[in-house]
């Protein structure tokens, strides 16, 4: 960083120096130089390119959040639909019972704090039960490699979930580019003549628009879960609400180990 910021001030040093040597001798017909929007050109394009590779990287942070939670959704079916292949029912009851308590979880407790780029530890609680489960059923067990391998994928999915919660855009980044969009703005202004200007003022008020939405929509779609642009949890909720009427359909009046939103209920196993 050090060596980037002397080699730009001993550029523009030396280009100055040689300003005023090899043009000290020029007359007022030669003094004319380069225009303020020509010497502005080079900033603004700069703008506009790091504008679009930050969008451009916000976008496919978000895509991959979207993946990860699809992702996610399909593993945590495909676990409570493989579970139907045990033949023991209360070995079958329990692990649906912990994908449907692990969904509820991810969606009231994980989903809130993922806004701020954190996770929850209320979902592990399920996660830790289903290893438990796996182990009393054993390896003799048809499905078992199925089931470790639907929560094997649930697991990584997860980790993508959380690692994609957090901003893509390091916070540097995001300031440089507000700086460079407030020197755009002035300069543009600068552009604009004095007299008969409404046309120019119409066109810049649209354009700082354009960039303001732009910076806008980058640090919405850098952050998946949080801001107008949120992923919703319906992937998992609709798992949830599934896994649900089939637990009950299966096992009619057996009680969830959890409440509505997850929570482990004090006393039950």
């Amino acid at each position: 960083m050090i060596v980037t910021i002397v080699v730009a001030a001993v550029a523009l040093a030396l280009g100055l120096t040689a300003h005023h040597f090899l043009r000290r001798n020029d007359t007022d017909a030669d003094d004319e130089g380069l225009s303020v929007r020509d010497l502005i050109s080079p900033v603004q394009t700069l703008t506009v390119l790091i504008l679009a590779f930050v969008l451009a990287t916000a976008a496919g942070s978000y895509n991959r959040a979207e993946e990860a939670v699809h992702n996610e959704a399909n593993a945590a079916d495909h676990l409570a639909e493989t579970a139907d292949f045990l033949p023991n029912a209360a070995q079958r009851r329990r692990v649906q019972a912990d994908v449907i308590c692990y969904t509820r979880a991810v969606r009231h407790y994980e989903w809130p704090t993922m806004a701020d780029g954190h996770g929850s530890p209320v979902p592990s609680v399920w996660t830790a039960d289903l290893r438990a489960a796996f182990k009393d059923i054993g390896t003799d067990q048809g499905a078992f490699g199925m089931l470790v391998g639907a929560d094997d994928t649930r697991a990584k999915a997860r980790q993508a979930r959380l690692t994609e919660s957090t901003a893509a855009v390091p916070a540097a980044i995001y300031w440089f580019m507000l700086v460079l969009l407030s020197i755009t703005v002035i300069s543009l202004c600068l552009c604009i003549p004095r007299r008969h200007n409404r046309p120019q003022l119409a066109t810049l008020a649209m354009a700082t628009a354009l960039l303001t939405a732009t910076l806008l929509l980058v640090h919405d779609a850098e952050r998946p879960f949080g801001g107008a642009i949120a992923v919703a949890p319906t992937a998992i909720t609709d798992v949830e609400h599934q896994t649900t009427r089939d637990f009950h359909t299966d096992a009619p009046g057996t009680a969830l180990p959890c409440d509505s939103r997850g929570h482990k209920e004090s006393g039950r196993a």
